[in-house]
């Protein structure tokens, strides 16, 4: 069976570099029996991989003809017995849609996601009813750089994800390793789904609202973008920034999750 011939429009980068895809399997410690969801399998270059460690890999793929080519192709390749194919389930779905309650608890995430797809995925794993254990995602380098931002760098994807997991990066990825070559290059990155959260006393919708309020206008001080995002006087933020005791004139980015929770507190 030949490869499929990658879509631009779907962000298809293949990576055949057996020491990458052994290095993503490592950071998320696949063990036998565990429940894996990958994302978009494409051509099953880490499948096979999953399915070696022998785990019991769920595949959301969107693309239909790679969804439904590639048991066929993984048995075609003769890497791979028919029996750990069986411990796939193949999913024809976009990832954003498809449901995670379906999952079992504790599922890992383990997947080399188009690079359009990130925020949007992230933010999704993070807030489903059945979050996952660990996740360990093959994204755009700098990208993977903003989720594990510390103070003076952070944004609303390094803020909402650290506020669900504990993060790290792991292997850098050169962008000649994928077929045909990304114009950038990529990192995995670690994702530990926190067992407690962050903090007891936070109405998670609420803390968020206060948090996109923050950033709605980046170029602006806190006492501005809080005014406008959370319709309130100049005065009022002025007066939940001091309480929290937080420089009215900061920008969202120097702020850290500890002080967003301070002026969560500050503001209910």
């Amino acid at each position: 069976m030949k490869d499929a011939i990658p879509k631009k429009s779907m962000g298809q980068h293949w990576l055949y570099d057996e020491l990458t895809l052994e290095g993503i399997c490592e950071s998320a410690d696949v063990q036998s029996g565990d429940a894996v969801l990958e994302v978009g399998p494409g051509l099953g270059t880490l499948t096979r991989k999953l399915l070696t460690r022998k785990a019991k890999v769920t595949a959301v793929e969107f693309d239909k003809i790679l969804a439904s080519n590639l048991q066929a192709r993984l048995l075609r390749s003769g890497s791979i017995s028919p029996k750990l194919v069986d411990n796939l389930t193949v999913v024809e779905s976009d990832i954003l849609s498809f449901d995670l309650t379906t999952l079992p608890a504790g599922y890992k995430v383990v997947a080399n996601i188009p690079y359009y797809l990130t925020s949007n995925l992230i933010r999704v794993l993070c807030e489903s009813t059945n979050p996952f254990s660990q996740a360990v995602l093959l994204i755009q380098k700098e990208v993977a750089e903003r989720v594990v931002a510390g103070q003076g760098k952070m944004s609303l994807l390094s803020v909402s994800t650290q506020y669900y997991c504990e993060v790290s990066l792991g292997d850098f990825v050169s962008a000649e390793l994928f077929t045909p070559p990304p114009k950038v290059d990529s990192q995995v990155l670690v994702l530990k789904f926190r067992n407690e959260p962050l903090y007891a006393d936070v109405d998670t919708k609420q803390f968020f609202r206060i948090v996109r309020a923050g950033f709605s206008q980046k170029r602006k001080t806190l006492l501005n973008s809080l005014s406008g995002g959370l319709a309130i006087s100049k005065d009022e933020a002025r007066g939940y920034l001091e309480s929290a005791q937080i420089d009215p004139g900061a920008r969202a980015q120097s702020l850290t999750i500890d002080q967003w929770h301070a002026l969560y507190r500050a503001i209910h």
